[in-house]
């Protein structure tokens, strides 16, 4: 019984030593904080940046979010506007070491790491906005170490983009480009073909009248 009795004590103990290290609980998505007993936000200057791929953001257009300076082991990470503290849009599919977390009652509302596995500025987190007409920015908390940790990260402000959104639209304008190219290359060249066959059948045309003028002559003469 006393046995039993210290293994109950001690397992919840030794899970928040622990920390969370399959990824931040549901609880966090507000506060951004992770639960690690003994351990508390850092107050120096973070090492960490948030970067985006562009400052405008189109609906159903990935934006690509990437965390610059030295390795982390955990994260939460969302983007939010400064109406309310809800997650915003969808993310894509998670990179290695990290899974998504419902944050606003969606599934896919934020990331967080799956693992302890160190990740760095070759992982990259794509992000789908929502019809959403307000400037938006990228939260995150990183965890370095469990006991290291800088909470409240954000981004630059994203712009919603006025106009035609970029991106695959201009796939098939390259590919009309490259065929109208094509096209006028051998455009070109049939027309080059073409003014070659002329001046030869020329050429072909001057010799057979000088041929028939020296042949009159004889006759004539």
């Amino acid at each position: 019984m006393e046995l039993l009795l210290t293994v109950l004590v001690l397992v919840p103990i030794l899970w928040c030593i622990d920390g969370y290290p399959t990824g931040a609980h549901s609880d966090a998505c507000g506060p951004m904080i992770p639960r690690h007993v003994g351990a508390y936000p850092q107050h120096t200057p973070s090492p960490y940046s948030v970067l985006t791929n562009s400052k405008m953001f189109y609906p159903g257009y990935p934006v690509t979010v990437t965390i610059a300076g030295p390795q982390y082991r955990g994260l939460l990470l969302q983007a939010r506007s400064h109406e309310s503290n809800d997650a915003l849009g969808s993310w894509q599919l998670p990179p290695p070491d990290t899974k998504f977390l419902n944050c606003s009652n969606n599934p896919h509302g934020a990331m967080t790491h799956s693992n302890p596995n160190l990740k760095g500025v070759t992982t990259v987190y794509s992000w789908v906005p929502p019809d959403f007409h307000g400037p938006i920015y990228f939260m995150v908390t990183v965890v370095q170490e469990r006991t290291v940790f800088w909470v409240h990260l954000s981004s630059i402000h994203v712009f919603r983009g006025s106009g035609p959104p970029p991106g695959p639209v201009a796939g098939p304008g390259r590919a009309g480009a490259g065929a109208g190219a094509g096209a006028g290359t051998g455009a070109g060249r049939a027309g080059a073909l073409a003014t070659g066959g002329q001046s030869g059948l020329a050429e072909q045309t001057s010799i057979v009248a000088l041929v028939m003028s020296f042949l009159l002559f004889a006759i004539l003469g």
